[in-house]
């Protein structure tokens, strides 16, 4: 990849895995220094940080409880202070819990209002501080925010959306100063958690025109070039990476 953005600085949350981990790597071979947040797997996160490192760029594996607001804020800061500026902020961490809604606690209910819309939220705001005019925030939504067509959706669904609504705000907010946000909704990807070879994957990919699941690094292609030149009048939208799932 060509050095698109050269010498900026992102941190991506959740990074350590499937979209996340594929997009910090896109991020850094298009000549970005990449910070990334983790739960709890040290082995993965380690996996990621040499894989940046092979790119020549720097990397900052933080472990953070990503529903914890100001966990989240901390590792926005400490990206800004490790590597001295702030340009990108990729918003992928969260919770993906399916069920009936009369069998959804106000547990699980709490867990995904934090990480899904609380967490994004509390990043943009703490990445503007540190950003300079023409920065980049991408919310990675859900194509279920778009058509959900099986029951089990309600909440995840009402999370990812909630992510439109704070994307045409913070557009609004930021415009003056060049920052563009936007928010970029996967179709069925091959991650652990929703494996192409899954017991439920042909139903799913048979719902795409495409007929089959993404590769993480087909949504992280998309991410990256929000994060670059080519997204510079791109800005307050949703744009779908779901092979044709909601067409």
């Amino acid at each position: 990849m060509s050095n698109e953005i050269e010498n900026k600085v992102a941190l991506v949350t959740g990074g350590s895995r499937g979209i996340g981990a594929a997009v910090a790597v896109r991020l850094a071979e298009a000549g970005a220094d990449v910070a990334f947040t983790y739960q709890s797997n040290d082995e993965a996160a380690g996996k990621v940080v040499e894989k940046i490192k092979q790119t020549g760029r720097r990397a900052l594996a933080i472990r953070a409880d990503g529903a914890d607001a100001a966990a989240v804020v901390a590792a926005v800061d400490e990206t800004a202070e490790t590597f001295g500026r702030f340009d990108i902020l990729v918003n992928n961490a969260a919770a993906f819990i399916v069920a009936p809604v009369d069998q959804i606690g106000a547990d699980q209910l709490e867990q995904t209002i934090a990480l899904n819309i609380r967490a994004p939220f509390v990043a943009a705001q703490a990445a503007v501080r540190h950003m300079a005019d023409g920065g980049r925030i991408v919310s990675v939504g859900s194509n279920v925010a778009e058509h959900t067509p099986f029951p089990g959706f309600s909440l995840y669904a009402m999370s990812k959306t909630a992510l439109t609504g704070m994307t045409k705000g913070l557009a609004r907010d930021l415009g003056p100063r060049g920052i563009t946000v936007n928010v970029v909704h996967p179709g069925p990807t091959d991650t652990d958690l929703n494996p192409a070879d899954g017991e439920n994957a042909p139903t799913f990919a048979g719902f795409t025109a495409l007929n089959r699941y993404a590769a993480p690094d087909e949504i992280a292609a998309t991410v990256v070039h929000l994060a670059g030149p080519g997204g510079a009048y791109v800005t307050g939208t949703t744009i779908s990476v779901d092979g044709g799932f909601s067409a």
